[in-house]
């Protein structure tokens, strides 16, 4: 490769400069073709302006890409969109296929690493070991409201079986004895040797134990709703490490407070965008209903972090540089979701506009 372009990297956190320069250093194909420009902002209609002089922008989670956003980029000059994430709810992919933006993901990241926070999430809320850790801290031994259950022979039903939640389906199904359940409306073979396919109502109705593992569509958000939340076994626990608004967040604070819903695990949030990545320990949370879900004993919040590990945001970097080395070579990119004016997502999986 012989031109050299500019990446500019948008809601970049000290740990994204961190392995993205140390890959883009150890790569000679990488080192010699890119420019990396850091930004500690979001990318949105704001802050758009920070993208001149870019031939690309990389963008995360939260970072808001609407079709004036992204008319905005390609007006700069902008001829990619990388996401160093899998999701794309954040993205209006008709307005980048009408611009002819290329717009590539990275769709796997070491699946094990939100598969096993799940079920760090799942065994927290089971065994309490939250409540635990705090009363001990405070010379308080005893067991009592300590109770929980074995997760050996327990029903868990999976909600998308891509690869995390394949990674799922194997440590519960493998390692603690679960019986597993699986929804999806694109069903894997790949699942066969874990558990069973059935139908998202039996499989709310039978599951002790849900775990969200879908993308953010017009088909699911809201999938968990009050309709939903009451087909599910009482005192069956939710956990969702996908998107926020897979899940009502209404509806479950009325599930949490009726005891329909024995236990809820949030690492994403419906209004998460302006709350999460960032430092709000001395702020006003104005958020009435997130500030509600963390005055229940049985709900644990955290802050978007199933992702977060060194061999996670090693692989994020590796590919998301290559998606650019490919742009930049003109050469097919296997992880284009738009290329060459063409939308590469089936229709019925667009993400919610945003």
């Amino acid at each position: 490769m012989t031109t050299t372009m500019n990446l500019a990297v948008f809601s970049a956190k000290s740990y994204d400069k961190e392995y993205l320069s140390r890959v883009h250093a150890a790569s000679p194909q990488a080192s010699t073709a890119i420019t990396l420009t850091f930004h500690d902002f979001t990318l949105c209609s704001d802050t758009v302006a920070l993208a001149a002089g870019a031939d690309a922008v990389c963008v995360f989670v939260n970072d808001a890409l609407s079709a004036p956003v992204l008319q905005s980029l390609a007006d700069a000059g902008v001829r990619a969109v990388l996401l160093r994430c899998a999701g794309y709810n954040n993205i209006d992919l008709l307005a980048a296929e009408r611009l002819g933006l290329l717009v590539a993901n990275v769709p796997s990241y070491s699946p094990e690493a939100v598969a096993e926070f799940a079920v760090a999430l799942i065994q927290t809320l089971n065994r309490k070991t939250h409540r635990a850790y705090n009363r001990v801290r405070e010379g308080n031994f005893a067991l009592d409201g300590l109770l929980g259950s074995t997760l050996h022979g327990k029903t868990v039903g999976v909600v998308g079986v891509g690869r995390i939640g394949l990674a799922l389906a194997r440590i519960l199904g493998k390692g603690f004895g679960c019986r597993l359940l699986a929804y999806d409306p694109f069903p894997s073979e790949a699942f066969d040797e874990f558990g069973e396919y059935a139908a998202l109502d039996e499989l709310l109705a039978q599951s002790d134990y849900v775990s969200l593992h879908c993308p953010l569509t017009e088909g699911t958000k809201h999938i968990i709703n009050a309709r939903s939340l009451g087909i599910m076994k009482k005192g069956a626990v939710l956990v969702n490490t996908s998107r926020g608004g897979l899940v009502h967040t209404e509806s479950v604070i009325a599930a949490l407070k009726s005891k329909q819903l024995g236990g809820l695990a949030l690492d994403v949030y419906e209004a998460e965008g302006d709350l999460f990545y960032q430092d709000r320990s001395g702020e006003i949370i104005e958020d009435d209903e997130l500030m509600r879900l963390m005055t229940f004993p049985n709900v644990i919040v955290c802050g978007h972090q199933a992702f977060f590990t060194e061999e996670a945001l090693t692989e994020i970097a590796q590919c998301t540089l290559q998606n650019m080395c490919d742009f930049i070579e003109k050469v097919p990119c296997k992880n284009s979701l738009v290329g060459e004016g063409h939308l590469r997502v089936r229709p019925e999986s667009l993400p919610v506009r945003i």
